[in-house]
């Protein structure tokens, strides 16, 4: 089918989903934002979807603001599209893109609408333990992750699948859903659905206090929450003055001290308040990713030596 679109998106969900959708309907225009200045030395980096443009030599243009891109806004109004991606792209989408195309703006958001409404329903999902998510296809509306829905799609959750495992399955999820439904949403006969507005829940963004982790909890609860904040920006604790990103862990039924480390035949166990947790992999600040039987190997951890306290909250 002969059909007009456009892609707004700027991260590796929008990327990965950009690379699928492109096999079967190369958009017309690809929009994102302009390099960022990041990682040692503040170089330049340039955004992953422009990466995946450029590998699939789409057109490509740059924009931190589309909507007071002049140059941008004229190119809608010569030929506006047919229907317009906006998928994982850090701006917030005003007229005339929300109601201007014939099929207006269909975002690829990764939860069950309208559960997990907000910039982190995948980590959110994870650490709350939830055992589905889903990805649903909506029309943009004003108010975030609103908008009436095509449709959706549940997948369970891996015991230790990580955030960005997750992503990308979902990334190409929503992808073959929108393929596989795409005749019906640009012709006009797929049946748009309003959420349910007393089923919302939230899902904001990852404050930094959250990442830390507390031996208070029951290790089920650590899991989660490591499994949800892997790899970016990832759980921690602190140890002797050190912060010590934790990547990968399971369940143990080996018995520790509470807030304690503990290492056995090459394994590292944290005490919790409910259980053990073992931890698998791990980043020492300052170096890189390791396994975590490595990082303890120079340790000469003393017996119940304890990970540093929790601050204390005023």
């Amino acid at each position: 089918m002969n059909a007009d679109i456009w892609f707004f998106g700027t991260g590796n969900f929008a990327a990965r989903c950009l690379e699928k959708i492109s096999a079967v309907y190369p958009p017309a225009l690809v929009v994102t934002m302009p390099p960022a200045r990041g990682g040692r030395g503040m170089k330049t980096l340039t955004v992953p979807v422009e990466e995946a443009a450029l590998k699939l030599n789409l057109p490509l243009i740059r924009s931190s603001s589309v909507n007071n891109d002049e140059k941008l806004l004229a190119l809608f109004h010569e030929k506006t599209p047919d229907l317009i991606f906006v998928v994982d792209f850090g701006q917030k989408i005003g007229e005339p893109w929300l109601t201007g195309p014939k099929r207006g703006c269909l975002n690829i958001h990764p939860s069950l609408l309208p559960l997990y409404r907000g910039a982190a329903p995948v980590q959110r999902a994870i650490m709350d333990g939830a055992g589905k998510t889903g990805v649903t296809l909506f029309r943009l509306v004003e108010k975030m992750d609103a908008g009436p829905v095509w449709y959706q799609a549940e997948s369970p959750i891996g015991p230790e699948e990580n955030t960005s495992e997750l992503l990308e399955r979902m990334a190409d999820l929503g992808s073959s859903l929108f393929i596989r439904h795409a005749a019906a949403i640009l012709n006009g006969t797929a049946v748009l659905a309003e959420q349910d507005e007393t089923k919302a829940t939230s899902a904001p963004k990852i404050e930094k206090a959250e990442a830390r982790l507390n031996p208070d909890l029951p290790a089920l609860v650590l899991h989660h929450l490591v499994c949800g904040l892997s790899p970016v920006p990832g759980a921690y604790f602190m140890f002797r003055g050190k912060r010590i990103k934790v990547l990968k862990t399971r369940l143990s039924k080996a018995s520790a001290l509470k807030g304690s480390l503990k290492a056995v035949k090459g394994a590292v166990y944290l005490g919790t308040q409910e259980g053990s947790l073992e931890l698998t992999s791990v980043q020492p600040e300052g170096k890189k990713a390791m396994p975590a039987s490595e990082w303890v190997r120079g340790l000469k951890l003393r017996d119940n030596e304890m990970i540093d306290p929790q601050p204390l909250t005023v």
